[in-house]
């Protein structure tokens, strides 16, 4: 029998409604990997499957893994969070103090303690308002997970200098193996000149003690004209730290303008050049810098022209991916990929860019417990992403 005219049998139908069907399949497919959603991609170390651990963050800043496997991490609203290893996102801990979270701004950098088993002490940087503008604090806390709040919550350090509008705070903290910290200072952007200056915070790096005070052997002790904290100067907007583990060094990543991302390793008491000496010019195309080199200015070891607007950082270590042991990781907001490092001792032999595809601001990177790679994505749809060999 015949459909009637204008109408398609029930088998033409079935076919339209199958075409339609795969025509939205495969639309959603793309839509998916430009949202971020792919999920294998291409390495020089193999296929790498990327999987969404654990969604629903706005603004994730960092993350740290807890000695029992589950991860604390911080939203730059000012929220910090308990993930569990199921991936599920515990409630905002109470005891985290009030940020001032406008432009740049918020709840920042998280470290556990070296002796967290012991003592259940955690670090974090913020961004804290006062008359005027904000500064960077740095606070110590108790972490008491099965209360879902901090304990002892105490700011051990805070920022001298001209105060932020919102931009350029900084932080990351290292903590080496004498227990003292080290802390990174951007220059609030509108005072990029105070970075030469010693009488200040902008533009450093410091060291302090677990509680804040100065520890001996700071370079610049008993200096009037200068802060005793102080470690390094000359930086602009310091966005990863951390310390090599084959060489116990302080490497340091910090922004450029337009250009002039910059990788440094970080001596005691020198001057790393910002604004004297760099790779890049003004957001309006002015020139900064007097040259790219100067007697007494310390040069980077990698620099990016044009930006990638690196962020958090490590040395890799681990089993899962033994071709890329020795390498240093950094995430790229700008750039929204992950970028790996060859090293040669302290020289940079080659680059490697990865996850251009997920199209994500990559906030921070951290070597997880399982060898993996483990990242979060700057968003108000920020999420956890654990990166891994394929099949592992």
């Amino acid at each position: 029998m015949k459909a009637p005219a204008g109408l398609k049998s029930p088998a033409g139908l079935v076919t339209v409604a199958l075409t339609a069907a795969i025509l939205l399949a495969a639309t959603l497919v793309i839509a998916t990997s430009t949202r971020g959603e792919e999920t294998v991609f291409g390495s020089s170390a193999g296929e790498l499957d990327v999987r969404t651990f654990a969604r629903g963050l706005v603004h994730p800043w960092s993350l740290a893994f807890l000695p029992d496997g589950t991860i604390l991490v911080t939203e730059r609203p000012g929220r910090m969070r308990i993930v569990t290893m199921e991936g599920q996102l515990s409630p905002p801990l109470k005891g985290v103090p009030e940020v001032w979270a406008s432009g740049q701004g918020g709840l920042l950098d998280v470290a556990i303690d070296r002796s967290f088993s012991q003592n259940k002490t955690i670090f974090f940087c913020f961004s804290e308002r006062t008359d005027g503008g904000g500064r960077t604090a740095v606070a110590r806390a108790k972490l008491n997970d099965g209360g879902g709040r901090l304990d002892d919550t105490r700011v051990i350090f805070r920022q001298e200098g001209p105060l932020s509008s919102g931009n350029h705070y900084g932080c990351r903290i290292a903590q080496a193996d004498d227990g003292n910290l080290f802390v990174t200072l951007g220059e609030h952007f509108a005072y990029r000149d105070q970075a030469q200056n010693l009488g200040n915070h902008l533009g450093k790096l410091i060291r302090i003690a677990p509680d804040g005070s100065v520890p001996a052997g700071n370079p610049f002790i008993g200096r009037a004209d200068a802060r005793p904290e102080i470690w390094s100067y000359g930086h602009r907007n310091e966005q990863g730290l951390a310390i090599n583990p084959a060489s116990g060094e302080l490497w340091e990543i910090e922004h450029g303008p337009r250009g002039g991302d910059e990788v440094n390793i970080i001596g005691k008491g020198k001057n790393y050049g910002w604004p004297v000496i760099g790779y890049g010019i003004d957001y309006n195309g002015a020139k900064i810098h007097d040259s790219t080199a100067k007697d007494g200015m310390e040069q980077p070891v990698k620099y990016w022209v044009p930006s990638i607007a690196p962020s958090g950082m490590l040395f890799y270590t681990g089993k899962l991916f033994p071709k890329w042991s020795g390498s240093l990781f950094t995430g790229a907001l700008a750039g929204t990929m992950l970028v790996r490092l060859s090293l040669n001792g302290n020289a940079v032999t080659g680059e490697e860019r990865l996850l251009q595809n997920l199209h994500e601001r990559i906030r921070d990177v951290r070597q997880g417990p399982d060898g993996a790679l483990w990242l979060l994505t700057d968003s108000s749809a920020g999420r956890i992403l654990r990166v891994a060999p394929s099949g592992k």
